[in-house]
Formats: structure tokens, C-alpha cells, sequence
């Protein structure tokens, strides 16, 4: 299992994500995940690329719909060919109330278009990198125009792998059926990775003839841990507060739902309606952060997370900060718990 490290979503990455990224791969991490939040994805790419050589680096996820396969097929192309080979784009498609009214794009059968849009990309690529003839005619977008003036040509590593986000089943079947990757949610727990996405994503791989092997499992991993007790009840309450987050969202109900909580999600869910953020907290019993949350000693943490997680994901980052610098042996000792 690998060990990424994912970048921090409440700042923007562009002062610091140089230092963060060659502290990264001094420590051992195998790849750096850049999230489309506040900011955008693919500009602390190009720092990172610059000063690292061999860590993978790749967008957790750029959201897909809002841009035309054009767009993030081209600045795809560049940052494979300038980092060498270590991109990864990972795409995602976001919930319908923030495609329409935050960026007023389309919404309609998210599979579907999200389907066509993988195949567009590659179909362009070809085009690129083969000389092939631009003629793209999917059920949501067509491209069939690529003159000289607006061809970057072939590149060197051709091959960029694709992962998607998802939480529920028809997206885990998507990546079975045609992608490298899938990031399952950071809500997520050993039980529904093991019972709900790993077989759809294998129903998926089965029916495109693929092996389910094919399609690489990334999550991020919630962890309760630290060098005293002061710290780790800390890191306990942020945990409890971003689980309660998540679980307020009716798109994620199936996670809760495969654990008999569906009654939590729909009072969080009510509670989220009326903006009483601070009571939903107290709504995420004991049961269910040992259920989605990892808690252990430093020293045990690597152990903690092969144990929960060996045979379910491929690669794995928490869901907590690195800083340079700070708590670089513990990061190096999950690195070599994990396996480099």
C-alpha cells in the first residue's frame, strides 16, 4: 500500500507546495494530491513538478464537468510531458446543486456524461500523440476538429492514467469498466469498501473483460493520533466534526446506510438545513468514528492501517496535514510500515 500525502484544502497551495512537495519525496511518499476547493488544481502541479523526480503527482480530484474534454486534455498533456510521466488525472463530478448554480454548467446523467467525457479525452490524446484523425461523437460531446496551429504533438509518456471520485455504485462501476483509478471518499470504512465498492468496481472490470486488478483503489484515511493525550482529543474532535460534515450529505447516505446509521445521516442532514453545524458533532457516536476512523499510538498507526485497510486499498493518504519539518520520523515510519 502507498503512502500520498494529500495537500491541505483550506489554503492556497502556490507559496508553500514547492517546499511541501521536495520535503514529501525526501520523506518517502509516493505521490501528492492537489484538491479543487478554494483553488485550483492543476497550478501547484507545475511547482511540484519542478521540484521533485520521482513522486507521482496528480489532481484529488479536478472537477470534470465544468470544463470541456479540450481543456483538461491540453493542460493534461503539459504537465505529463513537463513532470516527465508522473501525472495522474484524477476527475470527479462534483453534486448537482454545485455543477448548476456554483458553475452553471450542465447536470444530467452523471455516469453517463462522465463516461463520454473519458472517452473524449483519449480519443484526442490519440490525435495527438498517433496523428490520428480527430472524430469524437459521443452522446455528450464531439470533437472532431484538430488543425497543425492547435496540435501539441506527441510526448514521451502518453499513457495518462485516470482515476474518479465516487462514493456510490454507479461510479465504482465506471472505474472498473475504463479507468486506472478510483478515489473512494474519505468517508468511507473497511466495511463498505470491502461489501459495496470493491465488487462494483469488479462487476464493472468484468463486464469491459478486464481484470479488477486493472483499476487501482486510492482513499484517504481518517486517523485520531498524536504524542499526548491533549493533542490526540484535539485531533478526535476535528475528526468527529468532519465525519458529521459528511454525513450530513444525502449523496452519502449509502455509506452510513451499509452500517444501519441511515437515521443519523437524515437528522444530521436536517440539522445541516438549519445551519446548526455545532450540534451535529454529538450526532457521530463512538461506534461510528471507530467505523470510519483509525485510532492509534504514532508507533502503531502503520500497523493500525494495514490492518483496516490491506487488501482494499492500493494507496492511501490521511486526512491530516504534513508540514515540513514537523513529525518527519513518524511519516518515515509509516512510509516503511506501508511497505515503499
Amino acid at each position: 500500500m502507498k503512502l500520498d500525502v494529500a495537500v491541505a484544502v483550506d489554503a492556497n497551495p502556490l507559496p508553500t507546495i514547492a517546499e511541501v512537495a521536495r520535503a514529501a519525496e525526501a520523506v518517502g511518499f509516493r505521490g501528492l494530491w492537489t484538491p479543487e476547493t478554494a483553488h485550483n488544481p492543476f497550478l501547484p502541479l507545475v511547482l511540484a513538478a519542478q521540484q521533485t523526480s520521482c513522486m507521482e503527482l496528480g489532481t484529488s480530484v479536478a472537477i470534470a464537468f465544468p470544463r470541456s474534454p479540450m481543456v483538461t486534455a491540453q493542460v493534461a498533456w503539459d504537465l505529463q510531458a513537463f513532470s516527465q510521466g508522473r501525472f495522474v488525472l484524477g476527475l470527479g463530478t462534483q453534486v448537482k446543486a454545485h455543477i448548476e448554480r456554483r458553475f452553471s454548467a450542465p447536470w444530467d446523467a452523471p455516469v453517463g456524461r462522465l463516461r463520454d467525457y473519458i472517452a473524449a479525452l483519449r480519443a484526442i490524446w490519440d490525435s495527438w500523440q498517433n496523428g490520428t484523425r480527430l472524430n469524437y461523437k459521443g452522446q455528450f460531446y464531439q470533437h472532431t476538429l484538430m488543425t497543425p496551429f492547435f496540435n501539441p504533438g506527441p510526448i514521451e509518456h502518453p499513457n495518462i492514467p485516470i482515476y474518479i471520485a465516487g462514493v456510490n455504485t454507479g461510479l465504482a462501476q465506471l472505474a472498473g469498466e475504463c479507468c486506472d483509478g478510483f478515489h473512494a471518499h474519505p468517508l468511507n470504512s473497511a466495511k463498505y469498501l470491502h461489501e459495496v465498492l470493491k465488487p462494483q468496481i469488479a462487476a464493472g472490470a468484468a463486464a469491459a473483460g478486464r481484470e479488477a486488478s486493472a483499476c487501482v483503489v486510492a482513499g484517504s484515511a481518517f486517523v485520531i493520533t498524536g504524542p499526548d493525550a491533549a493533542s490526540t482529543e484535539k485531533l478526535r474532535a476535528m475528526v468527529r466534526q468532519q465525519i458529521s460534515f459528511y454525513a450530513s450529505t444525502p449523496t452519502y447516505r449509502a455509506v452510513l446506510e451499509c452500517h444501519g446509521w441511515e437515521s443519523v445521516g437524515e437528522e444530521l442532514s436536517n440539522l445541516a438545513a438549519q445551519q446548526r453545524w455545532a450540534e451535529m458533532p454529538a450526532l457521530i457516536s463512538d461506534e461510528m468514528l471507530d467505523a470510519f476512523a483509525i485510532e492509534a499510538a504514532p508507533e502503531r498507526l502503520g500497523r493500525a492501517l494495514v490492518q483496516r485497510y490491506g487488501g482494499l486499498l492500493d494507496r492511501v493518504a490521511l486526512y491530516m496535514p504534513f508540514v515540513p519539518g514537523q513529525h518527519d520520523d513518524f511519516w518515515r515510519g509509516l512510509v516503511q510500515a506501508l511497505g515503499k
